[in-house]
């Protein structure tokens, strides 16, 4: 069950905009060992939550590879949603009312400033690795550059250094979806949700793919007219979405993505990413279209020494979340190259010894 921290001090966002406190919630699973070096830090996507284990079972979990038995696993739902962290649906403590419109959204930057004191709360000095996928991705980022001697590793999945113009408008069209719902001007935790049902569908479209579609909603008969399997596929995963979201919460979270840049005030990205300090892995998903692959390619060839895997998948920038085996068999890789080098340079350092 996810706990809450409440940071009661002054927050200034990068809008210029002052939080006179916020808060957040988060998961953890396992403990602090005596030396703090056990660290996990998981960021999650747009709709996901803190309870990382429920909607990545495959990454985490006993005799996984992130297994509670050996890692402090920790995960902060992001500010902006609506799974116990400050959100649209929240209190405006300044007008007792909540803050519906009137939210003022979080950057990826933002939110990794957020969390530097839930990390000093918890008496984490130091972070084993970081492991973020989509926009969980972009926050890890932007946290490895803001303090680089943070991470020892860090696993970006299906990610990138600044949101594409094609990024931009897909989250454009989706807002665009909401605000034509005609209760979306309404100051209630239901308004804009049949425009976000829609939103979803679009969404949808760009985290698949054609070959995605044509194996899963593809029709038995050629006799069909109407009422077809992706249609239906489609509302089905718009109604899901309304039944555990809000408008509010997905309009401006998208928001926050769009404004995901690591060369904003660091001069160009290529520089941004050359402050990386961590052994990085940067993993491609090969069907992605939202992500694609020459994204994660542009971060890996600037940040020093990073690793760049592409895994092969028909689920496109879902792959991230679906691809649990050979996600776990290409980090366990990266871990073991590095263990490897470690252990060759010891060698050689005793071999250099006996001279």
């Amino acid at each position: 069950m996810a706990e809450i921290f409440t940071h009661a001090k002054p927050f200034t966002l990068e809008s210029g905009i002052t939080l006179e406190q916020y808060h957040l919630a988060y998961t953890t699973y396992g403990c602090l060992s005596k030396n703090k070096d056990n660290v996990v830090w998981i960021f999650h996507a747009l709709t996901a939550n803190s309870d990382a284990a429920e909607w990545w079972p495959g990454i985490i979990g006993e005799a996984k590879l992130f297994n509670p038995a050996s890692h402090f696993i920790v995960c902060v739902n992001i500010p902006g949603s609506c799974y116990g962290s400050i959100g649209p649906l929240e209190i405006n403590p300044a007008t007792k009312q909540p803050w519906f419109h009137d939210f003022p959204f979080f950057t990826t930057r933002d939110m990794i400033l957020a969390y530097q004191p839930l990390k000093d709360f918890l008496g984490i000095k130091n972070i084993l690795t970081g492991i973020g996928g989509s926009m969980g991705g972009q926050q890890l980022l932007e946290w490895a550059i803001e303090e680089p001697a943070l991470f020892k590793h860090i696993v970006l999945l299906a990610t990138n250094a600044f949101h594409s113009p094609w990024g931009i408008a897909f989250n454009a069209t989706q807002r665009h979806a909401i605000e034509t719902d005609p209760t979306w001007t309404e100051s209630n935790e239901k308004a804009g949700l049949q425009g976000m049902m829609v939103a979803r569908e679009i969404a949808l479209i760009s985290y698949r793919n054609y070959n995605t579609y044509h194996l899963g909603q593809t029709e038995d008969t050629n006799e069909k007219k109407d009422h077809f399997k992706s249609e239906s596929y489609q509302q089905y995963q718009g109604v899901k979405l309304a039944r555990r979201f809000n408008a509010f919460s997905y309009y401006f979270l998208s928001k926050s993505m769009d404004a995901h840049n690591v060369g904003r005030q660091r001069t160009d990205v290529a520089k941004a990413l050359q402050q990386v300090q961590a052994k990085t892995l940067v993993i491609s998903i090969s069907s992605d279209i939202l992500f694609p692959p020459k994204e994660q390619e542009f971060i890996a060839r600037h940040i020093d020494g990073a690793i760049y895997k592409a895994i092969d998948s028909t689920f496109g920038h879902d792959g991230f979340l679906l691809e649990f085996d050979q996600i776990s068999n290409v980090i366990t890789e990266f871990f073991g190259e590095k263990a490897a080098i470690k252990k060759d340079l010891a060698e050689e350092k005793n071999v250099l010894n006996t001279f």
